[in-house]
């Protein structure tokens, strides 16, 4: 339990300034708090200056990537707690990743995170001793292949992608045919994390495989207005060949997959969070410096309380989120309880960007300002990892006792 009085120095010290009212990070450790301090300083000397250029062209900053791996910011060396009571920390990475840019944190929670469950929860104990360590270090890069260009909230009953099992001397080779759409990082990875129906019991399937096989092809999405960093493919696969070797040995249905979006959907709630803390910490250093009528923008009546429920629904979604990744810890991981965050914590979000871009005027919807960035991007996060009418329908599932999904 913390002390009044250390809290009261940690407020002092906090890395995330206003937005951290209640001091959520007091549950951190130092060790924990100098790795992010790191993170932050990054971010702030080497990413921040870069980010309106790159998402006016719709690029991904590739000088970033390097130094941001090289942070070993995933299982960092000076971390001593035991690895449940890391969530907190690892949620507060993309916390502050997201408070900088939402591309940024969706593209490192690509491999932290959906690639990292992907491979934790699906392969074998030896294919985790022979890959995990590879995926911490980035030396094996993948991204999660799972939504389709005709599938997406129906993806569960709707997966299209084929996988056809074709047995040899060196034990069998799969061929998949199909295509996946929105995969966010495709085009930089070494491998593709494809889900796939086989065609002999009609059960999904995961497979690593190589992004530079033959059969394999990536286009850029283009025309994007959100997330505009972040690099999102459309992958076609015709009669790509994988050896059993490759395939994920514990994914034998869609249950298994279910799993792997039941911890993932924790890490865009934080995101969701992170987006909010961003938005508004640039909207309050604006109204502090623009004056209108002779008066600075903050100290203006209706702009303070615009501020005072962004700072609400900030401090709403960190407890939110901060308590779903304590029970996380624990061992608790339930359908309802991670859509239940990821669902209020967008709901939030999109009110609080909008109430940024609102204080900061005319100018909220210029790259300048840095809102403009946040309120665009919000809009994906809103809608990936399940979208509200899917949360809310899984949350009223578990409240009832009665599926409401089409079937």
């Amino acid at each position: 339990m913390t002390t009044t009085a250390s809290a009261v120095a940690s407020v002092d010290q906090r890395l995330y300034s206003v937005a951290d009212w209640y001091d959520a990070e007091a549950l951190l450790t130092t060790g924990e708090r100098q790795v992010l301090g790191r993170l932050r300083n990054f971010l702030d000397t080497q990413a921040k200056p870069l980010l309106a250029e790159y998402w006016e062209r719709g690029e991904f900053p590739e000088q970033l990537a390097q130094p941001l791996i090289d942070l070993d910011l995933m299982e960092p060396a000076d971390l001593t707690v035991e690895a449940p009571a890391r969530g907190i920390y690892h949620g507060f990475r993309i916390f502050e990743l997201a408070r900088t840019d939402a591309s940024l944190a969706t593209w490192y929670t690509a491999q932290a995170g959906l690639f990292r469950t992907a491979v934790r929860v699906g392969a074998s104990e030896e294919q985790q001793k022979e890959w995990m360590p590879k995926v911490i270090d980035f030396s094996l890069k993948g991204v999660f292949s799972l939504t389709e260009p005709e599938h997406g909230s129906d993806i569960a009953g709707g997966l299209s992608t084929t996988a056809r099992f074709e047995k040899d001397s060196d034990g069998g080779t799969w061929v998949l045919d199909g295509a996946k759409r929105w995969i966010g990082g495709a085009s930089t990875a070494d491998v593709l994390c494809v889900f796939a129906r086989e065609v002999a019991d009609g059960q999904v399937k995961a497979f690593l495989v190589d992004r530079t096989a033959a059969g394999v092809s990536l286009e850029k999405i283009q025309g994007k207005t959100s997330l505009r960093i972040m690099q999102n493919a459309h992958i076609t696969l015709n009669n790509v060949r994988v050896p059993e070797a490759m395939r994920l040995h514990n994914v034998d249905s869609f249950k298994d997959v279910a799993a792997m979006l039941r911890a993932m959907r924790s890490d865009v709630a934080w995101i969701a969070t992170g987006i909010q803390a961003g938005a508004f910490e640039a909207a309050l250093a604006y109204v502090k410096e623009r004056r209108q009528f002779g008066r600075s923008l903050g100290s203006f009546q209706l702009v303070q309380e615009k501020l005072a429920r962004m700072l609400g629904n900030i401090t709403a979604s960190l407890s939110l989120v901060v308590r779903l990744t304590e029970q996380q810890g624990w061992g608790i991981f339930r359908d309802q309880d991670s859509a239940l965050a990821k669902m209020q914590t967008s709901l939030m979000m999109r009110e609080t960007v909008a109430l940024a871009r609102e204080v900061v005027g005319g100018n909220g919807i210029t790259l300048a300002a840095d809102v403009a960035r946040f309120h665009a991007d919000a809009e994906a996060v809103y809608s990936y990892e399940g979208t509200h009418e899917i949360n809310a329908l899984i949350i009223g599932r578990a409240l009832t006792g009665e599926s409401a999904f089409t079937r």
